[in-house]
């Protein structure tokens, strides 16, 4: 009796470097026969995943695995739509079901399961296609994320894409302005110039623009180390030796905890004043934040005095005293 054909290496590797998957075409330009394929289904050692996708660990193939898959049912230059592009940039924590998959203009790819197929709109988004499986650029991904997302998820996103260093405020402002059409541009565009001033965080974007700036207080330093500590400030108003810290945990517990009093602590050993708020100061109580901030500055030397913004019900700027 022949010994039964087994895969070709070439083909396990190309697996490999696919999430486990490969389709009809790709085993037939590397030699494998319809019989072998039919063989090792029919036995339970491959297993198919679409119209001519299979897992060659016979097994059903994780989110990546039929990310991959999508890709290959689309066909030559399919990619990976915005939300699955998001997913695999790390730009969103769960995986997206169904996974949206983008074919060139006129083709049409209509296959049972976890996919949906759209059509690619002509020079919407750069060619460049990056990552496995393929997907958009960061920056398109951003831009496609603004049509569906609100504006929370916008904030979220951005700064997370340039905390991760996956794109940086010039490279997403020079894409932005490539597109003609652009749902939230305005947002967009401050959020770019927020960034570059070293706001890192959805909750340091707050403070910058609901308490600091809506509030006419100095503009701090962001994300830096002046008083010569193993770490950086999230706002440092460095004239006034005044550092604003801002945690975006729902809380503060174990290691964490002490870690900050400890910050807290060498600051106080540093002459610097420390003001510690988290997300429900920022959202719910900016004003009330402002206040506190522009007291402490006032009283360490600074010569203006906070303005009341259009969410201000009570901010008595007349109790505020600067220090000539």
């Amino acid at each position: 009796m022949e010994p039964r054909q087994r895969p070709p290496e070439r083909i396990l590797t190309l697996a490999l470097h696919q999430a486990g998957v490969v389709s009809t075409a790709q085993t037939e330009g590397l030699g494998l026969t319809r019989g072998v394929r039919t063989r090792l289904l029919r036995e339970g050692r491959w297993l198919q995943v679409g119209r001519g996708v299979y897992s060659v660990s016979g097994q059903p193939p994780g989110w990546e695995g039929l990310a991959w898959a999508g890709c290959l049912l689309g066909g030559d230059s399919a990619r990976l739509g915005p939300i699955a592009s998001a997913r695999g940039h790390g730009l969103l924590d769960l995986d997206p079901t169904p996974i949206d998959i983008l074919v060139p203009l006129g083709r049409n790819a209509r296959v049972a399961g976890p996919w949906t197929f759209s059509q690619e709109v002509p020079r919407l988004r750069r060619s460049a296609t990056v990552g496995s499986p393929p997907r958009l650029t960061v920056e398109d991904t951003l831009l496609d994320l603004c049509a569906s997302g609100t504006e929370t998820e916008l904030l979220g996103w951005v700064t997370t894409a340039v905390q991760k260093r996956l794109t940086t405020p010039r490279r997403l402002g020079a894409a932005a302005e490539e597109r003609s059409r652009l749902r939230h541009r305005s947002l967009l565009m401050d959020l770019v110039a927020d960034t570059a001033k070293g706001a890192e965080s959805p909750l340091e974007i707050r403070y910058l623009r609901d308490v600091e700036r809506a509030h006419g207080l100095p503009d701090g330093a962001r994300q830096r180390s002046r008083t010569g500590l193993p770490y950086l400030q999230d706002v440092d108003y460095d004239p006034y030796a005044v550092l604003v810290e801002l945690d975006g945990r729902k809380g503060h517990s174990g290691s964490g905890r002490f870690r900050d009093m400890n910050r807290d602590n060498l600051h106080v050993l540093a002459r610097r004043w420390t003001l510690r708020y988290g997300w429900f100061d920022v959202l719910d109580h900016p004003c009330h934040v402002a206040w506190q901030v522009a007291q402490v500055l006032v009283d360490a030397g600074w010569p203006g005095l906070p303005v009341r913004c259009r969410r201000c019900s009570r901010l008595d700027v007349t109790a505020l005293t600067p220090v000539h």
